[in-house]
């Protein structure tokens, strides 16, 4: 029981609603977008609070009422597609809103990047079971990486953190029977590929 509780814990704290407001706070902290002013700061947090937690926390309401998905959790492969959909929506509408301001190109483009791991989740979940919360993790190491070698800035003990917590979660959700090895590994391989391939070449 503990176990259980252990890891559905892990499995709510690293959510992907969740990662994205970690990782612009962390970018808004340890790197060169510290400089931003307070209210550019709080501006972005706002903008990804938005679009990356509420507007998706919504839809998934929405979609619960309306029964199109049978619960929060989304669990059925087949239920994953519109909250997916609403979810890459999401996250474009959030890179043009950040396009305001043009020093953020960076934020930018990890938002089209997050946008770009939910088309991929959307494809693949029309035929296979993916594991949504490691591709987030995938995506997130990906970013620190590509951060640590342009000189983003030092990311070396938050890549390292992320690396730690990706294994806790990946074994949080083989415990919980949510996912198979497989499915855990091609979320996190995905995230991570579509992660480094978006923010290089968009």
């Amino acid at each position: 029981m503990m176990y259980k509780k252990l890891s559905n814990g892990i499995s709510w704290v690293l959510h992907p609603f969740l990662l994205p407001l970690y990782l612009i706070v962390v970018l808004l902290t340890l790197t060169v977008f510290a400089h931003y002013s307070t209210g550019v700061k709080c501006y972005l947090l706002w903008v990804v609070v938005l679009y990356a937690i509420v507007i998706p926390a919504l839809s998934l309401g929405v979609l619960r009422s309306l029964g199109r998905i049978s619960s929060y959790r989304v669990d059925e492969r087949r239920e994953r597609l519109l909250p997916l959909l609403i979810g890459a929506i999401c996250y474009v509408l959030c890179a043009i809103t950040i396009a305001r301001i043009p020093s953020a190109a960076f934020l930018r483009k990890f938002m089209l990047a997050a946008a770009c791991c939910e088309v991929m989740c959307l494809v693949v979940s029309s035929y296979w079971k993916i594991s949504l919360h490691l591709t987030g993790m995938g995506a997130v190491v990906a970013l620190l990486v590509v951060m640590n070698i342009l000189g983003v800035g030092n990311m070396m003990i938050p890549l390292m953190v992320a690396i730690l917590l990706a294994g806790a979660l990946a074994s949080a959700r083989l415990y919980l029977g949510c996912h198979n090895a497989a499915q855990v590994l091609a979320g996190f391989c995905g995230g991570f590929v579509v992660t480094v391939l978006a923010v290089l070449f968009l």
